[in-house]
């Protein structure tokens, strides 16, 4: 357990434990991300108990997470992501203690870490955002209010074309098949209609 006494090797621990706990945070539910960023991040607990920590950067390294988590769920907010790089950055480059302002990690390993976290997730997080900005192809929400044309009679059960796709449905008076009909409900896949008079007459 030595090799965790050298700041170099607990600053990567650290910084990966961090990046994983941060993907959790996007891709909850997996368990794997949360297992690996706990691992890593005990390891890391223990270089940082030993060999001390300065409160401040600690302290920018955790509210870093709130600018994260507010990006990812915000559209268009990428300046709250790059802050909460560099307070990642910044964070864990001087939770170590030195005797003067420069940081005790290697600086070449710094660097590189450093651009590679930020890279990461700056292109992870923001492939997250304009996923949730995305509408998802098959929004059964959006079925409601569009009309279509019963493809068989309509009552308890039949089959209604809507949006260019064939629909289980069901209406509460009977509907005879070629009419044209509205979606007013869902209920799972199955679409609850009525008939269009307007478009039938």
């Amino acid at each position: 357990m030595e090799f965790l006494l050298n700041p170099n090797v607990a600053y990567v621990l650290l910084v990966v434990g961090f990046l994983l706990a941060l993907l959790a945070i996007v891709t909850p539910g997996t368990g794997l991300l949360e297992v690996g960023a706990l691992f890593l991040l005990a390891l890391a607990g223990y270089g940082v108990y030993k060999l001390g920590l300065n409160f401040w950067a600690l302290i920018i390294l955790v509210l870093s997470v709130i600018p994260f988590v507010y990006a990812i769920r915000k559209p268009k907010r990428e300046w709250f992501l790059a802050l909460s790089i560099l307070g990642i950055v910044v964070g864990s480059l001087y939770l170590f203690p030195s005797d003067n302002w420069l940081p005790v990690v290697n600086p070449i390993e710094a660097v590189i870490m450093s651009a590679l976290v930020a890279g990461f997730i700056w292109f992870v997080a923001r492939k997250m955002i304009q996923l949730q900005a995305l509408r998802p192809k098959h929004d059964l929400g959006g079925l409601i209010g569009q009309t279509g044309e019963a493809k068989t009679e309509v009552h308890e059960s039949g089959s209604v074309q809507v949006a260019g796709e064939l629909w289980s449905a069901r209406s509460e008076k009977p509907i005879p098949a070629g009419s044209f009909v509205r979606v007013v409900a869902r209920e799972g896949f199955t679409l609850v209609v009525e008939q269009d008079n307007q478009i039938n007459q």
